[in-house]
């Protein structure tokens, strides 16, 4: 157990999928995992562990933000020995061709945050890069399902709600998708500990057709993005 983590070692899975909402954790959990568990309710934080397609899979959030991602992750790699972790989140687009809905595959996390270096990894040109065999594995499983995936580097930033022209600008000069606010932590916990991390996101917010998904469509209609995490988890 962790001050953050009151479940046993053995509660929680060697794969992890992770979104940023716990109501998003219960729902996954309710609709997708057979068994399901609670395992952890420290803070509001859901952990549920249970099976899927007969692999057994934890699902826990990690609420918003590099910091909070970060504990909950590198406790999970470094205390409970888990070894693959799949961020499921939501994402906003930057581009057109990524409307409200779409999937995108996180390859690579530019971000400006300290966070790498503070815990002694390096973030070359400030960008992380997924895990590659993990990422080759969910692109060989989107192709399998027929989920159609939009694939590239990310902004994770503090602030989501940047002002238009930096949006602009950080597309242009960076080449970025859309910005979120976890998935560099994330992968540099997992180089930190010699694990395995992935990011999959769902826009939820369009910084160009102005759309935007409701609370509710945000916990519960993400169903692209949560299948493949699973289908992928599955594999490893």
């Amino acid at each position: 157990m962790t001050p953050h983590n009151k479940a046993k070692l053995n509660e929680i899975a060697k794969v992890v999928l992770m979104p940023g909402d716990p109501l998003r954790a219960k729902w996954i959990a309710e609709k997708y995992l057979t068994n399901a568990k609670l395992v952890n309710d420290v803070r509001g934080m859901y952990a549920y562990t249970g099976t899927y397609k007969n692999k057994k899979i934890t699902v826990m959030a990690h609420g918003m933000g590099i910091p909070s991602i970060g504990i909950y992750s590198h406790e999970l790699f470094a205390f409970y020995k888990v070894n693959t972790i799949i961020r499921i989140g939501s994402v906003g687009s930057f581009i057109k061709q990524a409307d409200v809905g779409s999937v995108i595959i996180a390859k690579e996390a530019y971000s400006h945050s300290t966070y790498a270096s503070e815990i002694g990894v390096n973030a070359p040109q400030k960008i992380l890069k997924a895990t590659p065999k993990t990422l080759a594995l969910c692109e060989k499983t989107a192709e399998q399902l027929d989920i159609k995936v939009i694939e590239g580097k990310i902004l994770s930033e503090d602030a989501f709600y940047s002002s238009i022209p930096w949006n602009k600008r950080m597309r242009d000069s960076k080449g970025l998708l859309g910005v979120e606010m976890e998935a560099f932590a994330l992968y540099a916990n997992a180089i930190r500990n010699k694990k395995n991390a992935l990011c999959i996101l769902t826009v939820s917010d369009s910084f160009v057709s102005k759309k935007s998904m409701s609370p509710e469509e945000r916990q519960t209609s993400l169903k692209d993005m949560v299948v493949l995490g699973l289908e992928t988890a599955i594999r490893i």
